[in-house]
């Protein structure tokens, strides 16, 4: 048997082993699956220094082969970082248990009864570059949601995420949750095929860059959740105060450049330019921004290099930031909806009525009036964690957490009622008397 059959074969069977520890988990009570997320933060509390030494040796090999930087950024993970995501598995448990919720509780007729309550969605194939504390994130959530999932992190983060995943396990063999409900591949060939495992995996949540996202959305006939770009704009209105513009750009693009949530452009009203760009430029030059103006911008100052069409539509996760002038708040829109990716947008400005306009009319998952793009975020947000951010039109949209991880069910319960009843000349009617 060859080495691809081999793969397809061993794959099929974690993703039945996945699926069988969904099934048992999805009907756990909150209190055992709170208790289990105690154990995973735990285990991986005791676990810290094993998985910090792993991520320093992915850093290493990463550097040896010219990782590029944004991407290398996203690999680090620091005494802090590994912090943060630990306190968000507790967090997560903290937080209500989505399963199992009554949204519509109906009597059809008398003793005919339908109720439509939430569930797990089954089981999740969750692929990222980079970034390993996205594992324990998503080990969380999943966890909280009655989901299995089968994790497939980038190849710079492989022992990063081996660290993890065996410290999550871990906590989960002292609980009453499986630990095959926690899967990790480590191959470009079990990406593929795990996009084939239609049979088994529910939903495909990939995490990374523009064109892995596309290539995750053309390879597969799994639902796919997430976003191909990150392009976040931050507009400066004629009625911003400028001391606040400043602060919330330089926060937006610096406090951490390589995150999807970062302004790649500022839009600024020609009214208010004169006095805002030349500060805000100041503000950002000394913190190592590199700027990039339209023929306005360099008018006012000469020696930025020009900006063109692409670098309008071109995530940088980098500490460059594209500057443009608007005539006025309308032409600020429609340089949005003609470049952004409906991520996540801000307006700056006391203008009440302004800001009600962009809010209204700026079609992104996030919309924001004075304050950093950077808080798009689940953590952020008071869900816990979040799985990815999705851009699409439908929901689930923004930072995905846990509300974003069941579906629901329809649930009918009668006593020998048939169809029939209610056809026909004679037909019966029903009640629809909603249940308190």
């Amino acid at each position: 048997m060859n080495t691809t059959v081999d793969n397809s074969l061993n794959l099929i069977e974690i993703g039945k082993k996945t699926r069988l520890a969904a099934l048992k988990l999805a009907v756990l009570s909150e209190e055992l699956k709170n208790q289990a997320i105690d154990c995973v933060a735990h285990a991986l509390e005791s676990a810290q220094d094993e998985i910090l030494q792993a991520n320093i040796a992915d850093c290493q090999a990463a550097n040896m082969e010219g990782i590029a930087k944004p991407l290398y950024k996203r690999l680090q993970l620091d005494e802090h970082k590994l912090r943060d995501a630990i306190a968000g598995v507790k967090d997560v448990g903290k937080l209500p248990d989505p399963v199992g919720k009554v949204q519509i509780h109906r009597e059809l007729d008398t003793g005919l009864v339908m109720k439509r309550v939430t569930c797990p969605l089954g089981v999740l194939g969750v692929i990222f570059e980079a970034r390993p504390e996205a594992a324990i994130q998503i080990a969380a959530l999943a966890i909280k949601s009655g989901n299995g999932v089968i994790l497939k992190g980038g190849k710079e983060a492989i022992r990063s995420c081996e660290a993890i995943v065996k410290a999550i396990k871990q906590g989960l063999s002292q609980s009453a949750i499986n630990p095959e409900v926690i899967q990790l591949l480590t191959t470009r060939e079990e990406t593929l095929g795990l996009l084939q495992l239609d049979k088994y995996v529910d939903l495909i949540i990939p995490r990374g860059s523009n064109s892995f996202v596309r290539f995750v959305q053309e390879n597969t006939r799994i639902p796919v959740l997430g976003h191909a770009d990150g392009i976040c704009h931050l507009y400066i209105d004629k009625a911003a105060d400028i001391e606040k513009a400043v602060a919330i750009t330089v926060d937006a693009k610096i406090q951490y450049p390589a995150a999807c949530n970062a302004i790649e452009t500022l839009l600024v009203h020609r009214d208010i330019a004169q006095a805002f760009i030349p500060v805000i430029a100041q503000a950002l030059e000394t913190v190592n921004v590199e700027l990039r103006g339209d023929e306005s911008t360099r008018n006012i100052l000469n020696y930025l290099p020009a900006a063109t069409d692409v670098d309008w539509e071109t995530e940088y996760s980098d500490l460059i930031l594209s500057v443009k002038i608007v005539d006025n708040l309308e032409a600020a829109i429609a340089h949005i909806h003609e470049y952004g990716s409906k991520h996540t947008d801000g307006i700056i400005t006391e203008d009440a009525e302004a800001a009600n306009i962009f809010l209204s009319l700026v079609n992104a998952a996030g919309v924001y009036h004075n304050c950093s793009t950077r808080f798009a975020d689940g953590f952020r947000y008071g869900f816990g964690a979040e799985v990815g951010i999705s851009t699409q039109q439908m929901p689930p949209r923004g930072p995905v957490g846990l509300e974003g991880l069941v579906t629901y069910k329809y649930q009918m319960t009668g006593d020998g009622h048939i169809v029939a009843t209610y056809t026909g000349a004679n037909a019966k009617s029903f009640t629809h008397k909603e249940i308190l």
